[in-house]
């Protein structure tokens, strides 16, 4: 199973949003400094922030002092609920794509791999944001600068 872009865009902002609250004196980056620090474009950086601001895991300030920042809840955010969250219930195949499959009606397939994406959130369920941000992923996240034209 892939993982949509952004699904992994919005995994990144919100490691990267978890170790910047860590930084003392540190202010709250601007989607486009997220966005450059882990190598998006703000187009792309922006829909997925606001995605996130949905879901309750990533507060944005606006003005003078504002930007974005990890909600506690978006810290301890579970990995296997905001994947599942972020990509949606859909099938990992499209039997009822257009042409719909000539098996659907009596596919056993189906079912199976309905069972091992929900094995595949599960495995994702316990791990949270900030685990995933442990050394030595944390330290490498905050030494990502905004890059030149993003």
């Amino acid at each position: 199973m892939r993982l949509t872009k952004g699904t992994d865009i919005a995994l990144r902002i919100a490691m990267r949003l978890a170790v910047t609250g860590d930084s003392a004196g540190a202010e709250a980056p601007t989607t486009r400094e997220v966005a450059g620090a882990v190598g998006v474009p703000y187009t792309h950086a922006a829909k997925v922030v606001s995605r996130l601001q949905h879901l309750g895991v990533v507060e944005a300030r606006r003005g003078r002092g504002g930007g974005l920042a990890l909600t506690a809840a978006g810290r301890t955010a579970s990995i296997g609920r905001l994947v599942r969250e972020l990509e949606g219930a859909g099938d990992v195949v499209g039997c009822e794509d257009d042409p719909p499959c000539p098996l659907r009606a009596a596919c056993r397939l189906r079912g199976a791999l309905r069972e091992a994406q929900e094995a595949f959130f599960a495995a994702l369920d316990p791990i949270t944001v900030e685990e995933l941000t442990a050394p030595p992923t944390g330290p490498l996240l905050l030494s990502l600068v905004t890059r030149p034209g993003e």
